[in-house]
């Protein structure tokens, strides 16, 4: 079977009814989508695949035989992040970070298919998505601000409801 995986080719030895979560984390050594509940009700182990949320868990990696598959690795790198990424980080949508690959993937794609900032939009569009941590409120306002375009300061937090003066929000 060969897979692009982030951009890179590659041919992958495991059977075909391996799952693409198991391809990944095993045989490619990408451990950004998580094994979570691998039933596909949590949502930490979607990626993208030919541009659509998949969960990697229940996809048999020989069913995407030639397609193009997106992990968060592949939408920035550490010294050039996507807006998705620099959003999650100014918003501090993510906590623990065990959900947030898949989160992030899932607004990706809802964001590249025409989404709007509407809260209740994105609420549908990232349901099924369990986060423990966060309480959504701030992965929602982060997806809303990718959608509007928002530019991000790093090295600030952003301000929101509720906040105290972390991160120099007064």
């Amino acid at each position: 079977m060969n897979l692009t995986v982030n951009g890179i080719a590659h041919e992958v030895q495991s059977a075909p009814l391996a799952t693409l979560l198991d391809v990944l984390r095993e045989e490619l050594g990408i451990t950004s989508p998580k094994a979570g509940c691998e039933q596909g009700g949590c949502g930490a182990c979607t990626v993208l695949v030919d541009g659509q949320p998949r969960r990697s868990c229940l996809t048999a990696a020989g069913a995407i035989d030639g397609s193009e598959v997106t992990t968060v690795e592949g939408l920035g790198a550490p010294e050039s992040l996507s807006p998705m990424q620099q959003a999650f980080t100014h918003h501090y949508a993510a906590q623990c970070g065990f959900c947030t690959s898949g989160m992030m993937l899932a607004a990706e794609a809802y964001v590249r298919g025409g989404g709007t900032d509407d809260p209740e939009a994105i609420q549908e569009a990232l349901a099924g998505h369990v986060c423990r941590c966060t309480g959504y409120v701030k992965i929602v306002d982060a997806v809303a601000a990718v959608v509007r375009g928002d530019e991000f300061d790093l090295t600030v937090t952003a301000p929101s409801a509720g906040m105290t003066n972390i991160g120099g929000a007064q």
